[in-house]
């Protein structure tokens, strides 16, 4: 294990617990992780959300191996009290991650960074390790796992008895993508080794990875376990450490000449498709939440056969079960359930299909050229004229090479343009702008405004919030270099930003995000000076519909 790394903090909210869990259950996930990844890392904090939790209350189900701290929110840094939790800091107070995706990532990325032996802690952030990396706003899939999953098993524990409840539209979502076929990087191959398993009306042996089993499991031994999948044993042998390649046979000539749109469809495992990943932690604890309770009501889950399978399936994992015991959750054992009647089954084309991005004008389309088009077919042309206030220039020679954008990795013609957006944008903002002042510099990328907004008015706090982690740690390095000591940075969603400010900016902020700046900036009341995309396309999302 790697030395000197540097202490993180991470904050949970706390509001009560319920059976073997704690709420809300963005705390319970981010335990059950820590207790999988079997990290230690991290000094924990539980942030009551109401005055009368005491230390017993707080620390009945906590997993046995972690040291928790309780702390009161007003006790919390500055920059974290801006956030929504769960949320990790560094030591120095200045670098914010928050929300549930982007700490659960982290987590795992500092686990395997302590430990590189761990590379099945890292699997777990699947495929180009993407896995819940894009943001809840624009990522239908994010929004499920991370907001709507477990704020729909929250609402469905705490409703009366006598309100009976069907099961929850959300639940139904994540059965209904159960039942969608698979795409995986690599399907046309596993797809050819399907159809010829299929023609040979044979299934091969798969690994049972119960707890137990897997301590007796010695190298290359499997167990037989009827009726095993092909894409089981892909998914399993992956969980063991061998190639999927070996789980299987090479096809057959005629079985590699069929045709791609011959070929049978992949069934789900895990809650992405083949593999296990992160997601499948975040809606565990979920789940189980869940099915605890619709059996302790009698509930009947005749409507949800590929949950309960995929539920059954992820306590075969090696090391759940073991988290499981560390936070308390005794999880359930499921009979095989088989799909419901038609009589029986409720009816899911009542289910909004959310994670379509469909709309009534899905005919749209945005983005810079289409859009010029429009205003010339009108009659509106434009038209290029001297800048009105040529005054608006910064002397970039008499700065600090760490204030120029050429320092965030850019060419020289990119990072000129970039001076030139710039002398415009601290211009508007300096006007604005008085001592004392919070700018927020929204989508802040490699903090080109952020850090000359810091450099320029060291009597103003600025806040830049970037969900690339990459980039907003080029941003921290060139502030570091700088000295600045008024600047925060969030890696976070937008919508997990909850401070109060005085002006926002973004420049070039993606699409639909200079949008959503704007809704923030107003909901905020604050000042905003935003120059659009450029480039990027806007699209109908689950918050915003075009045209507006």
């Amino acid at each position: 294990m790697k030395d000197c790394i540097t202490e993180e903090h991470l904050y949970l909210a706390f509001s009560h617990q319920y059976r073997d869990s704690i709420f809300p259950l963005h705390t319970s996930i981010s335990l059950f992780l820590l207790s999988y990844c079997d990290c230690k890392l991290f000094k924990i904090f539980l942030v009551p959300t109401g005055e009368d939790v005491g230390d017993q209350c707080v620390t009945k189900n906590l997993p046995g191996d972690l040291e928790v701290h309780l702390i009161s929110r007003c006790q919390l840094p500055e920059v974290v009290q801006s956030c929504s939790l769960p949320a990790v800091v560094v030591k120095d107070g200045k670098f914010c991650r928050a929300g549930l995706s982007v700490v659960l990532r982290h987590i795992i990325q500092k686990t395997y960074e302590a430990d590189p032996s761990k590379k099945d802690v890292l699997e777990l952030l699947g495929f180009k390790k993407t896995c819940l990396k894009a943001c809840a706003e624009v990522s239908q899939w994010t929004r499920l796992c991370e907001i709507s999953i477990p704020l729909a098993v929250e609402r469905f524990l705490t409703a009366s008895p006598e309100h009976c409840q069907g099961i929850p539209p959300d639940i139904l979502q994540f059965e209904r993508k159960l039942g969608e076929p698979v795409r995986v990087h690599n399907d046309d191959k596993i797809r050819r080794q399907k159809l010829q398993q299929q023609k040979a009306g044979t299934k091969a042996a798969v690994p049972v990875l119960g707890e137990e089993g897997t301590k007796e499991l010695k190298a290359g031994e499997v167990h037989e376990h009827p009726p095993p999948s092909l894409e089981l044993s892909v998914a399993f042998s992956k969980l063991l450490v061998q190639e999927a390649s070996d789980a299987v046979n090479r096809e057959a000539s005629h079985i590699r000449r069929t045709k791609t749109s011959d070929l049978p469809l992949l069934d789900h495992i895990f809650a992405e498709g083949l593999y296990f990943t992160v997601a499948d932690l975040v809606l565990l604890p979920c789940i189980h939440q869940f099915l605890v309770s619709s059996k302790k009501q009698g509930r009947n889950l005749v409507n949800l056969p590929l949950i309960s399978s995929w539920y059954r399936r992820v306590q075969e994992v090696p090391g759940v079960k073991k988290a499981a015991g560390k936070c308390n959750m005794e999880l359930l054992q499921l009979p095989e359930l088989m799909s419901a009647p038609e009589e029986e089954a409720q009816d899911f084309s009542s289910v909004p299909d959310e994670l379509e991005e469909e709309s009534e004008d899905s005919h749209f389309i945005g983005g810079p050229r289409p859009t010029m088009t429009k205003l010339m077919e009108n009659g509106i042309e434009a038209k290029f004229s001297p800048h009105p206030c040529p005054s608006w220039t910064l002397d970039w020679t008499s700065l600090p090479s760490a204030v120029s954008p050429g320092e965030g990795k850019m060419s020289r013609d990119r990072a000129l343009r970039k001076q030139q957006q710039l002398n415009n944008l601290v211009a508007v903002v300096t006007k604005l702008a008085k001592p004392g002042d919070v700018i927020v510099d929204f989508c802040s990328g490699g903090g080109h405004v952020g850090i000359v907004l810091a450099h320029m008015m060291p009597s103003c706090q600025v806040v830049l919030i970037e969900n690339k982690e990459l980039s907003l740690i080029r941003a921290k390095d060139r502030s570091d270099e700088l000295g600045l000591n008024n600047i925060w940075f969030i890696q976070a969603n937008l919508d997990y930003f909850k401070g109060t400010f005085n002006i926002g900016v973004a420049l070039h902020a993606c699409g639909v995000a200079t949008d959503m700046v704007i809704e923030h900036c107003i909901r905020a009341r604050a000042a905003f000076v935003i120059s659009p995309c450029c480039y990027g396309f806007i699209q109908n999302t689950v918050k915003f519909k075009y045209p507006r």
